[in-house]
């Protein structure tokens, strides 16, 4: 599989003015409220009282614990990155890729919850009812740590999609111009700046607007890149959330 990423030649993107970079935005469906933007998920919701919520604040202390140079939402970025280029469903699989692709070691609790995470949101992004969610700080954190926190998913979402390329280049699937466009703008959102104190309300609706098309986006190329793959099953009848 080619990855080619055009990539923004500005540095830093004012998350106020980072939907007018990106190639998709004409497509940017309508804000559906904050569902989108909390720490704990509804995806999650229905999972084994033994497995519960998966935590933001809960995740961020086990890498502290383990000195990780990572964030939560870099590393579920990275998962969906590696689903997203059609690695194969198997949670082992899914850790041992994220540790490479982040270049961490993973290990304990964090590990199991990593496994975790990698399944349920595989099981997400197929869902017929759009219960995929980004794992990233509550709404009620300031928008500067959430700006910072959804750059950061974008970010690990590029290494994980790069690295599972990588993984697949002997199959020689090529993007469609769909996913390279998306691609193009996941790698704007993740050179994006938070606001200027006297921006921060109009940061509050761009912020919503842009987790809202993230989600939209990283499900079509979920879609567009497995249906090629043959390490994985999917069902080409599911409707798309964008077109």
């Amino acid at each position: 599989m080619a990855l080619d990423i055009e990539v923004n030649e500005t540095k830093f993107i004012n998350i106020n003015s980072l939907l007018t970079h990106l190639k998709l935005a004409a497509n940017l469906p309508r804000r559906r409220g904050g569902a989108g933007t909390e720490g704990e998920h509804i995806m999650y919701d229905e999972l084994p009282d033994e497995i519960g919520v998966f935590d933001f604040d809960e995740i961020a202390n086990h890498l502290l614990d383990q000195g990780a140079l990572a964030s939560p939402s870099q590393l579920h970025g990275c998962i969906c990155g590696l689903l997203g280029a059609g690695a194969p469903a198997e949670p082992e699989y899914g850790l041992d890729a994220t540790a490479q692709a982040l270049d961490l070691e993973l290990h304990g609790e964090l590990a199991s919850r990593i496994m975790q995470l990698y399944s349920v949101t595989e099981v997400a992004l197929q869902d017929e009812e759009f219960r995929f969610f980004l794992l990233l700080p509550d709404e009620e954190e300031e928008i500067a740590l959430r700006t910072a926190a959804l750059s950061s998913w974008c970010d690990g979402f590029l290494a994980g999609f790069a690295h599972e390329s990588a993984a697949q280049e002997a199959n020689g699937a090529a993007l469609s111009r769909e996913t390279g466009e998306a691609l193009s703008d996941i790698a704007a959102m993740a050179q994006a700046e938070p606001p200027a104190a006297e921006e921060e309300n109009e940061a509050e609706d761009s912020y919503i607007e842009l987790v809202e098309y993230l989600r939209v986006a990283v499900v079509n190329i979920f879609m567009d890149c497995i249906a090629t793959s043959p390490n994985r099953d999917f069902s080409s009848a599911t409707e798309r959330p964008l077109h």
